[in-house]
């Protein structure tokens, strides 16, 4: 037996050390340790692949959570929404209004502030629609089809709409190391070297998104409970008002 002296023994445990660093981190350098070994095996893929793995796993489970922000035209979005085939439910955030949706097939319910029913063009109505406008916040009023708010708000409930919008990095893709983001261990793909956004992949079990910066900085999303069902339901009917074809701050 070869006598292992103790600065030696340190020094190995040191560099199994900094393996394990790197090997969660973005690179591996002089290590032989495999950041795949026990993972799914998308991170041995290009990243053209492991981009076209990742939309195929979101596009095989029929429900997902989402929370995080969307920039479009100029506004800045909170979302943190559950959705699914046949409906959605969650909550809205822009400009301190909070807007809570449920969507069950076709039928859209919204449930918003005094603040939003009780302006019409930004201007005040009065104390008499300030009175209505307490009573529509107490309520989830359903919001007719031809409404401008239908078109505005059935997007943020639907699951292949939102993300057949959103999980396309834009530019040349290339992979940026091995990362964790909520505990689960990630492949970091990147467009046009993160201008066009950059997508965190699962190396656990299926490859589903786990988190997704947009292009442009338009915002950041975090994805959850992949195939994890849950119910969605109209709400109760003392709970709901149908305001009929038109609402009020539309």
């Amino acid at each position: 037996m070869i006598p292992i002296s103790p600065g030696r023994s340190r020094r190995v445990a040191l560099a199994g050390a900094v393996c394990a660093l790197l090997v969660t981190g973005t690179a591996l350098t002089g290590c032989s340790e495999d950041p795949n070994e026990g993972t799914n095996g998308v991170g041995r893929l290009s990243a053209d692949q492991i981009q076209d793995r990742a939309q195929k796993a979101a596009g095989s489970v029929a429900a997902v959570r989402l929370h995080g922000t969307v920039v479009t035209s100029g506004r800045t979005y909170t979302l943190d929404m559950r959705l699914k085939e046949d409906g959605g439910i969650g909550s809205v955030t822009t400009k301190g209004e909070t807007f809570r949706l449920v969507r069950v097939d076709d039928q859209l319910y919204l449930k918003a502030g005094a603040s939003f029913w009780g302006h019409e063009d930004g201007k005040d109505d009065g104390k008499a629609d300030a009175a209505a406008a307490g009573k529509l916040a107490e309520k989830y009023v359903k919001v007719p089809q031809g409404d401008p708010s239908y078109k505005k708000f059935i997007g943020f409930t639907d699951k292949d709409v939102l993300l057949g919008g959103l999980l396309t990095l834009h530019g040349k893709l290339a992979t940026d190391g091995h990362h964790e983001q909520s505990g689960v261990r990630t492949i970091r793909v990147t467009g046009d070297e993160g201008s066009g956004g950059t997508l965190d992949v699962s190396l656990e079990g299926k490859p589903y998104p786990v988190r997704l910066v947009r292009a442009g900085k338009a915002g950041t999303l975090t994805f959850s409970s992949w195939g994890t069902d849950f119910p969605v339901e109209k709400p109760a009917k003392d709970d709901t008002l149908d305001y009929g074809q038109q609402l009020p701050a539309s």
